[in-house]
């Protein structure tokens, strides 16, 4: 399937990053949400880095060019012809079903409906509509631009032709699709790395470790570029709740449950970075604050 138009529901931090690797691309875009404050401000988010990576010659085209592929609307209109959709509104699966049944009627029956869920199956998004064949799961990793693995999901309903337009699409990222052909909760990468993460978090509810201890052994034993509890920061506590919450509730599996110190913080508002408060604290600029 030849892809030359995406549109995106959802302009949070996954949202706007798939927003701006579609525009890198040279797609055209239609980044859609609720609030026109929200999108206003993912536009701002968006030019600042496709600025940076433009200053650093790392993308084809200037930061004007990419910008202007890109159309901010408040409904699904603009969208209407589009090639591929993806959802990525909050951890929610009635939020997701009530999204993908309005874009069911909104776009044309060849569009295809991807969701960007990070735990919530797909065949589970997908039943209610009357061509779940169309419908797969796009995972992307945060932050977008820069992590290359995206998890291509089939649910019990989607077409092999569906699975492998979402390879190409990957591909044409300049990504990695990483097939998941059994439709888990967490499917492959999130599974494993839930359980990690859980981990971290009670060894700082144990008083084992501080989470800025426990981030630099990460980076400095495993080369990763963010340890996990920063990573929770970024991502948001209260979306991984959600995540975590899911898995558990689908499995009922115990390693799956949430520990209670992120169910604290997710009820004290604690949620990262956006709240300015999470694992750790930040500025108003968002700018880490280390005791």
């Amino acid at each position: 399937m030849d892809i030359k138009k995406v549109m995106v529901v959802g302009c949070g931090t996954m949202g706007s990053g798939i927003v701006q690797v579609c525009a890198q691309s040279g797609l055209q875009v239609v980044m859609t949400d609720v609030s026109q404050q929200m999108l206003e401000k993912a536009m701002e988010k968006i030019a600042w880095s496709v600025g940076k990576l433009a200053e650093k010659g790392k993308i084809a085209d200037d930061q004007a060019t990419v910008m202007a592929r890109i159309t901010a609307s408040q409904d699904y209109a603009p969208g209407a012809d589009a090639n591929l959709v993806v959802e990525a509104v909050f951890e929610s699966i009635e939020v997701k079903k009530e999204v993908f049944g309005a874009l069911e009627k909104a776009v044309s029956p060849k569009c295809l409906l991807a969701s960007n869920t990070s735990a919530i199956p797909i065949s589970a998004i997908g039943g209610g509509l009357e061509h779940p064949e169309r419908i797969l799961g796009l995972h992307f990793f945060n932050p977008v631009p820069m992590l290359d693995a995206v998890e291509v999901i089939k649910g019990i309903s989607t077409s092999e032709e569906t699975m492998q337009a979402g390879v190409d699409f990957v591909r044409y990222l300049g990504k990695e699709p990483i097939r998941v052909d059994s439709d888990i909760a967490g499917f492959i990468l999130n599974r494993c790395n839930m359980l990690l993460n859980m981990e971290a978090y009670r060894l700082v509810e144990q008083k084992v470790s501080t989470p800025k201890d426990i981030d630099t052994g990460f980076r400095l034993a495993f080369g990763r570029k963010m340890g996990p509890l920063e990573t929770s920061d970024l991502v948001g506590l209260d979306v991984q709740l959600m995540a975590y919450t899911n898995v558990y509730d689908e499995e009922k599996d115990p390693r799956f449950y949430p520990p209670s110190i992120l169910r604290r913080k997710v009820e004290a508002g604690h949620l990262g970075r956006k709240t300015g408060k999470g694992w750790y604290e930040y500025d108003k600029d968002g700018k880490r604050i280390d005791s």
